[in-house]
């Protein structure tokens, strides 16, 4: 049956409009859909607002977030638009649906405002992932460079060179000639290849914030007055075992200095032989490791050694500036399960209190 050229043409013409309408219905869901993935992606308007110490922003205007153990793409997503960091935890989901991708456990630090896509990508590759690192208190200048270097922070050789810079000493108005003893001994979160003197400034500034609360009048103090607190500091760091006993163990010391007697701590002696020396830390200390010669052995020289030689925590610190009166001139260590030592005030005492340990007293 032949087909009228009229009707060919006025179905054709339908067709054309029916595919018109189609393709405009395609294009204006496309871009209706684009344009929402859009909104969506953006950062809210508002500022973010995190309530949480897994989720803050820091002094630099950073967002610092913690991605728990196990935790789920979803309860990322919930948190994020919690703290309005992203404007849609249900576009968030969505995505992690499509690609079946997954966020890395861990802590990291994200420059805001980032949108939400850059957000998922850096916590699904584990981007800008900060490193948790202790440094325990009493620790060296050296020891705690290892530590750096051995998470990957910062080469070792990096971290001394910072915390020997002249321009960082002359910043923090510290007389001597490394940063020894002005490390706050503390868990920090760093990144990985992070720049050493950036470790080094943190480092600082937190001591500097911490003595602050530990003691008020510290600020006011000297350069030299305050370098010698932390000296003192330092070695009742390494001195002490029962946290109750530094303030009075700070006290005998100043007792020391103010009628001219050595110090005469083993802890420098230490000091010598395995910061300066670089030797193995001795079980126990002889007569000839007494007689080392160096200016930081106080069984050698009066007074105080010429810089720290730990960095000194919170209990020290506060045992230097909260010192326990007393007349004690000596104190020897009797119970090495608890740390518990003995304190007399003459020196025959001091021997006997050692005899009565040598008896099982």
């Amino acid at each position: 049956m032949k087909k009228d050229p009229a009707e060919i043409k006025r179905l054709a013409s339908i067709i054309f409009r029916v595919l018109s309408i189609i393709v405009f219905l395609a294009l204006g869901s496309s871009a209706i859909i684009l344009g929402a993935a859009i909104y969506l992606n953006a950062p809210p308007n508002e500022g973010p607002s995190p309530n949480e110490e897994a989720m803050r922003i820091d002094e630099d205007g950073n967002l610092f977030m913690e991605v728990r153990s196990g935790e789920s793409a979803d309860s990322v997503g919930r948190r994020l638009e919690e703290a309005g960091i992203i404007r849609s935890r249900h576009f968030w989901s969505l995505l992690f649906r499509l690609d079946r991708e997954f966020v890395k456990t861990g802590a990291y630090l994200i420059e805001i405002p980032s949108n939400l896509v850059q957000i998922r990508s850096i916590l699904i590759r584990g981007e800008h992932l900060l490193v948790r690192v202790t440094i325990p208190e009493g620790f060296t200048l050296n020891q705690t460079a290892r530590v750096m270097e051995n998470e990957g922070i910062c080469p070792a050789e990096d971290f001394l060179a910072a915390a020997s810079s002249r321009e960082l000493l002359e910043a923090f108005n510290i007389p001597g000639a490394s940063m020894e003893g002005y490390l706050f001994p503390d868990t920090y979160l760093f990144p990985l290849a992070y720049p050493a003197a950036m470790v080094v400034e943190v480092m600082a500034n937190n001591f500097f914030v911490r003595l602050a609360e530990i003691a008020p009048e510290a600020p006011s103090l000297s350069a030299a007055e305050l370098n010698n607190r932390v000296i003192l500091a330092s070695i009742v760091e390494r001195e002490y075992r029962a946290r109750d006993e530094a303030a009075l163990m700070a006290g005998v010391f100043f007792n020391r200095l103010g009628i001219g007697m050595m110090l005469q701590s083993c802890a420098t002696v230490v000091y010598v032989i395995t910061e300066i020396q670089g030797r193995p830390h001795p079980e126990r200390l002889f007569n000839r490791d007494l007689e080392i010669r160096s200016p930081f052995n106080t069984y050698m020289n009066p007074g105080l050694p010429p810089g720290p030689i730990s960095s000194p925590g919170i209990t020290a610190l506060r045992g230097v500036f909260e010192p326990v009166s007393s007349n004690y001139l000596y104190f020897r260590l009797i119970d090495p399960a608890s740390g518990r030592h003995y304190f007399s005030r003459t020196f025959d005492e001091h021997i006997r209190a050692g005899d009565l340990l040598v008896k099982g007293w």
